[in-house]
Parts: structure tokens; C-alpha cells; sequence
């Protein structure tokens, strides 16, 4: 009776598809979600880009530096139009020139390409008398100042496919424009000096 029963279910195709279906669904459904919240992240990413390349512009104008809070309200309405719940952290830094946004120049007397404070001369370009890998000076300067202003977006993702796999659910978006403050008064640049160790 049993080897009856085995025999006829061996050849019984009923339920194939259901099986099938329950192997595949959760694979389509991970991966459909995926794909989702990376379209989503783009657009995202695109809005937020969007949103501070013209706030940048809009910070460059005369009495901006007063104004910062409500420059960043805008880029985070632009922002929140897609993702509601979204929180952000920005900077800004302002340099004389384009060519400050680097590191001070030092003299590399042991030819190791780092600073060494004991034994090393160094450009001071900033005014603080100390070496500066980055020099830029916090907030949005004056006029002809060159402000790198960035934004650092998080917001909870849309499918829980990310935490389910052991990611972390939050996705972290960033955007960076660099611009020139239109000249609307004298610039006020700190006078360069070699610094040497004493």
C-alpha cells in the first residue's frame, strides 16, 4: 500500500507551481524591494544635490552669512518633499582662494610627505599659527571668500530588506558644492607666514 502511494505521488504534478512559487517569491520580493530602495536613494541623492548646488549659489550673495539656518531650511524642504523624516548636519568653510583648499604647505625635510611640527617649516595660510591639513576657516566668509558648503543627509530606509540582511536601516547621503562670495566689499585675506619650529 505504501510503495502504491509513493509510486502515484511520484508521478502527481499537482502543486508543482505552488512549491515553485513559494521557493522564488522571497528572492523576487528581496530583490525587487532592493532595487526600490536604491531608485529611491538616487532620487534622493538627486534632490539633495540639486537643493545645495542652489543654496550655494543663494549663500554667495551680500548678508548670506547671517542667513545659513534659512539656507539650510530650504535645501532640507527640497529634501523632505521625498524623504519626510529626514535629518541632516551641515558645514561650511571659507578659504581666499580655490588654490587654499588643500593642505598648508610645509618643507618635507625627511621626505616622509607628513608634517613633522618638531622639525618642519610650514605656510601658514589661515592666520592661526598652527599646520592645517585642512585650512579653511569655519562659517561663510566674506566677500570673495571661496566657501565649500556640505550636507550630510539620514532618513530611515523604505523597505526593512536592509536591516533584515544585516545593513544598517538608515541610509546617509551627502552633497558638497564649492563657490566664490560675489565681491561685495574689500576681501579680507590673512597675510601668509613661514612658521618654523623653535
Amino acid at each position: 500500500m505504501t510503495r502504491a502511494l509513493f509510486r502515484r505521488l511520484r508521478h502527481d504534478r499537482r502543486g508543482v507551481t505552488a512549491i515553485e512559487f513559494a521557493i522564488v517569491a522571497p528572492v523576487m520580493c528581496t530583490l525587487l524591494m532592493g532595487l526600490c530602495e536604491v531608485a529611491y536613494q538616487a532620487y534622493v541623492q538627486s534632490m539633495l544635490t540639486g537643493a545645495i548646488q542652489k543654496a550655494g549659489r543663494d549663500s554667495t550673495i551680500q548678508g548670506s552669512s547671517n542667513k545659513t539656518a534659512a539656507i539650510d531650511a530650504n535645501v532640507m524642504k527640497m529634501v523632505r518633499g521625498v524623504a519626510k523624516n529626514a535629518t541632516y548636519t551641515s558645514t561650511r568653510k571659507s578659504y581666499a582662494q580655490f588654490s587654499k583648499l588643500k593642505p598648508e604647505a610645509f618643507q618635507d625635510n625627511n621626505n616622509n610627505a607628513t608634517y613633522d611640527q618638531a622639525t618642519e617649516c610650514f605656510t601658514d595660510v589661515n592666520g592661526n599659527s598652527a599646520w592645517d591639513a585642512d585650512p579653511g576657516i569655519a562659517g561663510q566668509g566674506g566677500a570673495s571668500d571661496v566657501v565649500l558648503y556640505s550636507m550630510e543627509v539620514s532618513y530611515q530606509r523604505l523597505f526593512p530588506v536592509f536591516g533584515v540582511l544585516g545593513w544598517d536601516s538608515t541610509a546617509r547621503l551627502g552633497a558638497t558644492t564649492i563657490l566664490k562670495n560675489q565681491p561685495y566689499a574689500q576681501q579680507n585675506v590673512a597675510t601668509e607666514r613661514q612658521i618654523c619650529p623653535t
